[in-house]
């Protein structure tokens, strides 16, 4: 549940535009911060009532870049371009600005949430060297064997 209202965001702002009072006049008389009545303010006079209702929404790569550059292009501060562009946080705008600026477009892509999935193992495992049949001969085990023991004999010389 919100925190505030739909019905007490429209009741401030609609006293604040019949001139019942300035801003910090009212905040201050409903317990609501002056950033936050401000900020309800401009984004109803932007949008209009829908401004003041709850919203979910993930933006994509091209729609941040769009307003980034908007805020550059008419050098807006973070508020007034959230509420042109009707972003309820603009702390949000601040952090793209920051990503832009630290890895480009790229930064901007939104990043999957929650943990990486399990790496998921094929449904036949390949046989590996241990698990592989042997094709050699007798005679080439044997051979083998006989030249690694010469090897251990020599090395063990070698420590002494």
């Amino acid at each position: 549940m919100a925190k505030y209202s739909e019905q007490l965001k429209l009741k401030l702002v609609k006293q604040y535009k019949s001139g019942a009072g300035g801003v910090r006049t009212i905040a201050q008389r409903s317990g609501v911060s002056y950033a936050v009545l401000r900020r309800w303010i401009a984004a109803y006079e932007q949008h209009g009532r829908e401004a003041l209702r709850k919203k979910y929404s993930h933006y994509d790569v091209q729609f941040r870049m769009s307003v980034l550059s908007h805020m550059w292009r008419e050098n807006l501060s973070y508020r007034q371009t959230a509420a042109v562009f009707d972003i309820r946080a603009h702390e949000a705008i601040a952090k793209w600005e920051r990503q832009y600026h630290a890895g480009g477009i790229d930064a901007l892509a939104l990043l999957p949430r929650g943990r990486r999935k399990k790496m998921t193992q094929p449904d036949h495992e390949k046989p590996t060297d241990e698990t592989a049949p042997d094709e050699r001969t007798r005679e080439q085990l044997l051979k083998e064997n006989e030249y690694l023991r010469a090897e251990v004999a020599y090395l063990k010389k070698l420590d002494v």
